[in-house]
């Protein structure tokens, strides 16, 4: 029996996508059984993420409608099953794009769960729990799930803070980290927006100079305000040759169609790292293999992060004080949210509120 100071329920409210092309509607929806390792949460806040919305538009491939997306997740510890040990009753806590993993493969056993290789990985909407039933997002009253996944929030964080950190936050922490990015390291961050907003910081808080790469002067000031040392229009050619070889890292948070691999990667220096984390629903094209071998430039990817990086993560805001630039919206206004959203409003991140 789980330890609770409320009764077990059965069912959640969510604001669900009943299809491409639809509003999203609020419907009465089966949480998972409840089961010894896991935790349930009154969901207070739920980032919008531009994963939501290829989601909510079958972008990356087809959604099992009816679908509640949100996976930047925080509220209130509600019950907690027999195992758990970390989080208790009261507790604020915080769940992100994935809720579950094998735990068995080489990937999992060697703390990285976010790459989990056998298949079965479940992640916080449109997919399934092993037990065969649907996983569904923040964008309702509750939520449930395994506690491997879910994280207490910082004691100096409002979760309406710690919203964001569980996706775009993780998802360009631990490649910034992962890849050696440290005082002397000099990133360009391309796309100043609700992932890149996070990347300038995480840099700077990391001892790094940052340049801010967009396609246009609309951010410049933004860029100045979030830690950028210089900023770059990358329609402007000159500009861009004036910084050849001089970025040790890039990191991509926003791909268009018409990417220009050769001048953006003649930015780096040699033995440089380009780290991609915006996901484009088309396959890349015209990455010059040339430039890559003479650069030696070292061309990558990075999904979310693993439960060690997310507990990192947060301990490391915690102390650098970095945090995201937000917008609320009621839980109710969600399809104004998504349609604000979808018009390029956000500055940087916008959040619901239960």
């Amino acid at each position: 029996m789980p330890s609770s100071s409320e009764n077990i329920p059965k069912s959640l409210n969510g604001w669900a996508s009943t299809g491409k092309g639809k509003q999203l509607e609020n419907l009465e929806l089966p949480l998972k059984t409840f089961q010894d390792d896991d935790v349930d949460m009154r969901i207070t806040h739920c980032g919008i993420c531009g994963s939501d919305i290829h989601t909510i538009d079958s972008g990356w491939g087809p959604t099992n409608y009816p679908c509640v997306v949100g996976h930047e997740i925080t509220g209130v510890c509600t019950a907690v099953g027999k195992n758990v040990t970390h989080i208790k009753v009261g507790d604020r806590i915080g769940v992100g794009a994935q809720s579950g993993s094998c735990g068995e493969c080489d990937d999992c056993k060697s703390g990285h769960e976010n790459t989990c290789s056998s298949g079965k990985a479940t992640f916080t909407y449109n997919s399934k729990w092993p037990t065969g039933e649907e996983a569904y997002g923040g964008y309702a009253d509750k939520w449930r799930g395994h506690s491997r996944f879910v994280f207490k929030i910082p004691e100096n964080m409002s979760n309406e803070i710690a919203a964001t950190f569980f996706c775009a936050g993780v998802t360009t922490y631990a490649p910034l980290k992962r890849y050696g990015v440290t005082k002397g390291s000099k990133v360009g961050v391309i796309g100043i927006g609700g992932l890149g907003h996070f990347a300038v910081q995480w840099a700077k808080a990391m001892g790094a100079e940052v340049v801010a790469l967009s396609h246009s002067d609309k951010k410049r000031e933004d860029a100045a305000k979030l830690g950028c040392s210089d900023y770059v229009v990358t329609s402007n050619k000159d500009e861009m040759k004036q910084h050849n070889s001089t970025l040790t890292h890039i990191i991509c948070t926003a791909y268009s169609s018409h990417f220009d691999w050769p001048a953006n990667l003649n930015l780096l220096k040699t033995n440089g790292t380009f780290i991609l984390v915006g996901l484009p629903e088309a396959p890349l094209a015209g990455i010059p293999a040339g430039l890559l071998a003479v650069r030696q430039i070292t061309l990558c990817g990075s999904i979310i992060g693993s439960p060690s990086d997310i507990q990192e993560m947060l301990e490391f805001a915690d102390k650098t004080g970095v945090k995201p630039w937000i917008q609320k919206y009621p839980m109710s206004e969600v399809n104004k949210a998504i349609e604000d959203f979808r018009e390029g409003k956000p500055r940087y991140r916008f959040v619901l509120e239960n």
